[in-house]
């Protein structure tokens, strides 16, 4: 059954593959190859590090660590293909972060196979919201300079990074600030100033001796796949403030990110793909599959591409960089800690810098909701976990709920505008 833009009632349609592959070779550029690989890079160093730091805390063995690598990146990867060919949207799949951080502490004392069906119950909390629509009703809602107030400051850090990145890593740092700007003055706007970022960041750390690894460690472990062990005490420990974090925090940064460039962001599906593609990923020991707010930020922003409808070639690239990170997890676990910290920091500031810019005005220039949308960002800005459960939840949460209470008629005026759009 099928209504108006609309596939099983609830899938947004979208473009489609055959025209999101028709008009590839025009969408591709060296932005979109460069917000693909500098969004890939951010997502593969410290978040994998987390993921591992974690999996080592709750005793799981190598070959284990490796097989959920392959399943947060590999199908991470894949929802970014899918996503971004058929939307023709910069959607980029992904993991979460704080989750992975939750993990280490919530699956002390359960075993890998009982864990895995920890994360089943997670993805299908998620599916079947995104399955019901509900989840689509309640974004569309949500009043825009609320959730632009949250993406700023859940964003912010990552701005303050190239200062505190420039500050403990001088010459490279320093150095990839430097061509961001001087390069492209002389190359012209056409050349990515993040692409001269990075490969001047790259030769002055090799210069310095920044990069540093153990060869010796390099050998390939396959994934694997596990069979889920039922344990019901693991749902309320794992699954539920996994769904929720996925939900509430991670997706809806992305959704907004995506809103604060101009799209529309096919909400339902979004959700959809990451509990049903979660599925498949869990079975190798994933934790959980979502959407990625700092990476989509990074290809959905001008750095992606000069036009907005031609960024999905960045999450294309990311798909394959991505995916390709996961297919060769045993090796990337001896390399990751070779790329320096300050680098990769500083890479994702700069490319986020339009974003962060986009968001703040966003937020505030209608005049509306803006105690709720300050709430939200000082909130998202402050880092806080209540409950396991991560700023950005909470900023959505404190800043709809002060809206409502004091700033009925601004929040009323944009839920009318949006049902009208």
């Amino acid at each position: 059954m099928e209504k108006q833009g609309y596939i099983l009632g609830f899938w947004e349609r979208g473009p489609g593959f055959a025209e999101g592959l028709g008009y590839l070779p025009q969408a591709m550029s060296s932005k979109a190859v460069t917000a693909g690989l500098v969004s890939a890079i951010f997502g593969c160093t410290g978040p994998a590090l987390v993921v591992i730091a974690s999996a080592q805390t709750a005793g799981y063995s190598f070959e284990q660590i490796v097989s959920w690598l392959f399943g947060i990146y590999f199908f991470g990867g894949v929802i970014s293909f899918i996503m971004g060919l058929y939307y023709k949207q910069p959607i980029i799949g992904s993991f979460s972060i704080p989750g992975a951080t939750l993990m280490g502490v919530a699956l002390y004392g359960f075993t890998f196979n009982e864990a895995v069906f920890g994360f089943l119950i997670a993805s299908l909390i998620i599916a079947t919201l995104a399955a019901t629509g509900l989840i689509g009703k309640v974004m569309r809602i949500l009043p825009q300079p609320i959730v632009m107030g949250m993406i700023f400051g859940a964003m912010l850090r990552f701005g303050t990074g190239i200062a505190t990145s420039v500050v403990d890593g001088p010459i490279v740092a320093g150095s990839a600030v430097l061509a961001f700007f001087i390069v492209p003055h002389f190359l012209g706007k056409k050349f990515s100033p993040v692409l001269c970022a990075l490969i001047v960041g790259v030769i002055a750390a090799i210069a310095t001796g920044a990069f540093a690894g153990n060869v010796e460690a390099l050998r390939y472990v396959p994934p694997q796949l596990f069979m889920p062990h039922f344990n019901p005490a693991i749902i309320l420990a794992v699954s539920v403030p996994l769904a929720i974090i996925a939900i509430g925090a991670e997706n809806a940064q992305s959704y907004g990110v995506l809103k604060s460039q101009g799209y529309t962001p096919p909400v339902n599906a979004m959700n959809f793909i990451c509990g049903g593609m979660g599925f498949v990923a869990n079975s190798f020991g994933a934790h959980n599959l979502n959407l990625a707010g700092p990476m989509t930020a990074i290809c959905a922003s001008p750095e992606g591409g000069d036009d907005p409808k031609d960024r999905y070639a960045a999450s294309l690239m990311n798909g394959v960089f991505f995916g390709g990170f996961g297919l060769v997890a045993s090796f990337a676990l001896a390399f990751i800690e070779m790329a320096p910290t300050q680098l990769i920091g500083v890479l994702a500031g700069l490319a986020m810098i339009n974003v962060l810019l986009n968001s703040v005005t966003e937020a505030f220039k209608s005049g509306r909701c803006k105690m709720g949308a300050f709430f939200a960002l000082v909130t998202a800005a402050s880092g806080i976990t209540v409950m396991n459960i991560g700023s950005a939840f909470w900023a959505l949460m404190i800043g709809v709920t002060i809206s409502v209470l004091f700033e009925r008629e601004d929040f009323n005026a944009l839920k009318e505008e949006k049902s009208k759009n």
